[in-house]
């Protein structure tokens, strides 16, 4: 079985970084000509079909995280992202939890819940009857799929809610779909608005919205890991990272930032692997505020030896079949270096990355501060946008930092006096 723990990978030169990511995940000359691509693997007639009124391409920095075990299993990790620092701290977080085993995860399967709003009805009549019709609107449900009835899979349950609006007391009917390794948004649609006509005969009222939900709550994960307690910095660092998630738990402000920083971790690898990032976010977002306040999406304690113990529970809606992975040249490559082979396996990865981010953020801020890490890497980004050569970039960095002056215009001024 491949080992994802490469020692000084970050030291090592591109061709050695592609060699070995090649090795380890059975590349072929024609993926590494796609990672290779300048223009990040996608051409503007490509674009023009995937978007309206395309002008061009964008691309951002791809990298990969090392140190993964997760469920036995070892993983080079991609991630798309343009921040200094969040690949490195991944890759040591996971280097760290890796001593007592790497990360276990748990997804369930994946359901999908699609909306429908039924109004002008006789509320506890209405619900009667879709619950005598139950067979009737999974039927038809299903038959606009080819392929998940054929795996057992598809709408398994439909159920009905009421909410509270100031246009009075309206009623949802909610359709639970088992879609597979797909994320599941456009089966969801399809079969919700296929079986509105029907809940309108069956009712005798008008529906009006017909849609997926995001709040994928039938698809939650959670990650565990245990990080030794000398490893992370001894049993004062390990209590110093317990106070800190305790205030971000407990204040919505500390809360945003922490969680935006699980994020970095999870939503660079949707984005290497062609995941809708903007659900991922928001059903995050909504499940950190299910108990009515805003908290850390992790939890953080300590074992009875005094070893921390992070844990996250996340909703996430992703998949491997379908979507943008399908036509994008580097996400396909990027989903074949990850190497699951099911949407739960892609989902319990993009987990223990997210919970390996957030061990490292809140480490370094109990312990040296954010800054001291973060901006080395800033300083780099600083000393390309000035226009240093390659060769350049490490002396001006170098410059920078023993000077304590981090900027733009120290980066061009530093530039300036080598040319002089």
């Amino acid at each position: 079985m491949p080992d994802s723990s490469i020692s000084k990978f970050f030291e090592k030169s591109r061709k050695e970084r592609l060699d070995i990511v090649a090795n380890f995940a059975n590349l072929s000359s024609e993926d590494l000509e796609i990672l290779q691509n300048s223009n990040g693997g996608i051409s503007y007639d490509k674009a023009d079909k995937m978007v309206e009124n395309a002008i061009g391409t964008f691309s951002l920095p791809l990298g990969v995280a090392t140190n993964f075990k997760i469920n036995g299993k070892d993983y080079v990790i991609p991630m798309v992202i343009e921040e200094p620092s969040v690949i490195a701290a991944a890759s040591k977080g996971a280097k760290i939890a890796r001593i007592k085993g790497g990360f276990e995860v748990t997804a369930d399967e994946s359901y999908s819940i699609g909306q429908i709003q039924i109004l002008d009805v006789d509320i506890p009549s209405a619900i009667q009857k879709i619950d005598d019709s139950l067979n009737e609107i999974l039927t038809l449900a299903n038959s606009k799929s080819n392929s998940l009835p054929k795996m057992n899979k598809g709408a398994k349950e439909i159920s009905c809610k009421v909410i509270d609006t100031p246009s009075g007391k309206m009623l949802i009917a909610e359709l639970l779909i088992d879609v597979g390794d797909a994320m599941g948004a456009n089966i969801t649609n399809t079969m919700c608005e296929a079986v509105s006509p029907l809940i309108e005969k069956i009712t005798g009222g008008k529906t009006l919205l017909r849609i997926l939900s995001n709040y994928s709550t039938r698809r939650i994960v959670k990650a565990k890991a245990i990080f030794e307690k000398e490893a992370v910095g001894g049993e004062k660092v390990v209590d110093n990272i317990i106070l800190a998630f305790e205030f971000a738990d407990n204040d919505v402000y500390r809360a945003v930032t922490h969680n935006k920083g699980i994020m970095n971790g999870t939503i660079a690898v949707a984005n290497a692997v062609g995941q809708d990032s903007r659900a991922i976010e928001a059903a995050a977002n909504a499940y950190a505020a299910k108990s009515g306040t805003y908290r850390s999406l992790s939890k953080w304690s300590k074992d009875s030896d005094g070893n921390l113990v992070g844990i996250l529970e996340i909703p996430l809606s992703v998949g491997i079949v379908g979507g943008i992975a399908n036509v994008h040249p580097v996400a396909k490559v990027c989903t074949k270096i990850l190497g699951a082979l099911s949407a739960q396996e892609l989902a319990c990865v993009m987990t223990a990355t997210g919970l390996a981010q957030n061990f490292s953020a809140i480490r370094a801020l109990s312990t040296e501060g954010i800054q001291k890490g973060h901006m080395r890497l800033h300083a780099r980004n600083l000393a390309a946008a000035a226009g240093a050569a390659p060769e350049q970039i490490d002396g001006i960095v170098k410059k920078m930092i023993e000077e304590k002056m981090i900027s733009l215009d120290k980066a061009k001024e530093i530039l300036l006096s080598l040319k002089l």
